[in-house]
């Protein structure tokens, strides 16, 4: 027999609550519990994910309690106003950190792909993928920094283009360090003439001189690189004779002394392009003065 619901959803955006009344339902509570649904955020528009919370209503023809009203007919309505929103385990901060994201998509099978975080918090991040997923997939996160590994649920997404789409990805349970921006290896300040060779935000092909601020084991910070806008491409680097792929990990903001610049992480880490001797070690680490200086 028919059955009416009240589902409650948490938007992935501003986890504001609204509740959706389903009238007219074949499926159990359970099965109502277990489903993907569409619901609408008040101010994030359309969303879609399985509710937190289900209740059986009333035919809508008998008479609704005084001290519990029902939620309007497909009309979300916030629990908590703008101005009292609960609190999240941390801020969403802009930060681009490499990540590689794999696992199994029902559209388009095994995936494994390259990319890098658009904004992060303790309870995950916002990346771009061009696997086709959908909210309640669970993938593999690997950070390529630290080389932690996790399992992870895709609780948002949003279609950025036809090829690619914006996907949250939610930690299990929050975790407060794992995105700390930590330099694996030390800076060395090096100026060395290399040619880069990559595409620009247009599509076309380019190759133009540059030269390095500094280098470290995992990458470099290049000059007068002025085609690239955006963080996440791929360009080749070539130092005479050597060559190697990176992956741009950072771009100085415009009308600053770093304008120009490009922070690059290496991807292929069996090759050395530089030939110059770097220090190994945490950059974050003071130095060990308990053993005396060599002569």
């Amino acid at each position: 027999m028919p059955a009416n619901f009240a589902a409650r959803f948490r938007c992935p955006v501003c986890e504001g609550d609204s509740w959706v009344t389903l009238s007219d339902r074949e499926e159990s509570h359970d099965q109502i519990l277990a489903q993907t649904w569409d619901f609408k955020c008040r101010y994030h528009g359309p969303q879609r994910g399985k509710p937190l919370e289900v209740l059986e209503t009333a035919p809508l023809d008998e008479p609704q309690p005084l001290k519990k009203a029902s939620p309007t007919f497909a009309v979300p309505i916030p629990l908590n106003p703008p101005t009292k929103k609960t609190p999240r385990a941390s801020e969403r901060i802009s930060m681009r950190v490499p990540v590689v994201i794999y696992g199994f998509a029902k559209n388009s099978g095994a995936f494994h792909e390259d990319t890098e975080t658009l904004t992060v918090n303790a309870s995950g991040a916002l990346v771009m993928l061009k696997a086709k997923l959908e909210i309640g997939d669970s993938v593999f996160l690997i950070h390529k920094a630290s080389r932690h590994e996790l399992e992870v649920r895709v609780a948002y997404l949003d279609r950025y283009s036809e090829r690619e789409t914006k996907v949250g990805l939610a930690f299990k349970q929050p975790i407060k360090d794992f995105w700390k921006k930590t330099r694996k290896q030390p800076r060395t300040p090096k100026t060395l003439k290399v040619v880069v060779k990559g595409t620009d935000a247009n599509g076309h092909r380019f190759v133009q001189s540059a030269y390095t601020v500094d280098l470290s084991q995992d990458g470099a910070r290049l000059d007068g690189v002025g085609f690239l806008t955006t963080p996440g491409q791929t360009i080749e680097i070539r130092r005479l004779w050597r060559k190697k792929r990176y992956r741009v990990v950072w771009i100085g903001p415009v009308g600053t002394t770093e304008s120009n610049q490009v922070g690059v992480f290496g991807i292929e880490s069996e090759k050395d392009i530089w030939h110059v001797p770097l220090p190994e070690g945490d950059a974050d680490k003071p130095p060990d003065k308990s053993k005396p200086p060599k002569k």
